[in-house]
C-alpha cells in the first residue's frame, strides 16, 4: 500500500510540474504574440506618417517622382508583409526608400524650414525609436520562448504539445541596420 501511495504522490508531483511548464510555455507564446502586435502598431504608425511626409515633400520637389514612387511602393510592400521574415525584408526596402526621400529634401532649404515638415520629421523620429524598442522587446520575448522550448525538461512538454518556434525580427542588410538619419 505504501508503494502505491508513493507512486501516486510522485505522479501527482510530476503532473503539477508538467502543468507548470505547459502554462509557462503558453504564457511565453502569448507574450511573443503580444510583442509582435506592439511592433505592428508602431510600424502602422510609421506607415501612416509616410504619405503625409511624401505629400509635403511633393509640394516642393515636383520633379522627384521616382523617389516618391519608391517610397509608396516600399510602404505598400511593408503593409502587406505576411511573415516576420517578409516584414523584415519590406522594412529594409522602406528604410532605403526613406533615405532617398530625405536625400531629396537636402536640396530644398525652404522645405527644411516648413513647420508641417518639421513636425512630421519629429513624429517619424519618435516613431523610429518606438519601433526599435518594440523590435527589441519582441526579439527578447521570442528568445525566452525559444529557450524554454529547448531546455530540459520543458522541451519534452513543448514537443508533446507541438509548440512552434517563432522567428526573430531581423534586418538582413547591413546598411539597413542603421537608423534612418533625418538631418536638415
Amino acid at each position: 500500500m505504501e508503494i502505491i501511495m508513493f507512486f501516486l504522490i510522485a505522479f501527482g508531483v510530476l503532473l503539477v510540474f508538467a502543468v507548470g511548464i505547459y502554462n509557462r510555455l503558453i504564457t511565453l507564446r502569448n507574450r511573443s504574440d503580444n510583442a509582435w502586435a506592439q511592433v505592428d502598431v508602431q510600424l502602422r504608425r510609421r506607415y501612416d506618417l509616410i504619405p503625409n511626409l511624401v505629400e509635403t515633400v511633393k509640394g516642393y520637389a515636383k520633379h522627384e517622382a521616382g523617389t516618391f514612387e519608391k517610397v509608396t511602393e516600399a510602404r505598400s510592400k511593408a503593409i502587406n508583409a505576411g511573415t516576420v521574415k517578409e516584414q523584415g525584408q519590406a522594412e529594409n526596402m522602406l528604410t532605403g526608400a526613406l533615405k532617398s526621400l530625405f536625400a531629396v529634401v537636402e536640396n530644398y532649404p525652404d522645405l527644411k524650414a516648413n513647420q508641417n515638415f518639421l513636425m512630421l520629421q519629429e513624429e517619424l523620429a519618435g516613431t523610429e525609436g518606438k519601433i526599435a524598442y518594440a523590435r527589441q522587446f519582441y526579439n527578447d520575448t521570442v528568445m525566452k520562448f525559444s529557450l524554454r522550448q529547448q531546455v530540459f525538461p520543458s522541451n519534452i512538454i513543448a514537443n508533446m504539445f507541438n509548440f512552434k518556434e517563432k522567428e526573430y525580427f531581423e534586418i538582413e542588410e547591413e546598411e539597413a541596420r542603421e537608423p534612418v538619419k533625418v538631418k536638415f
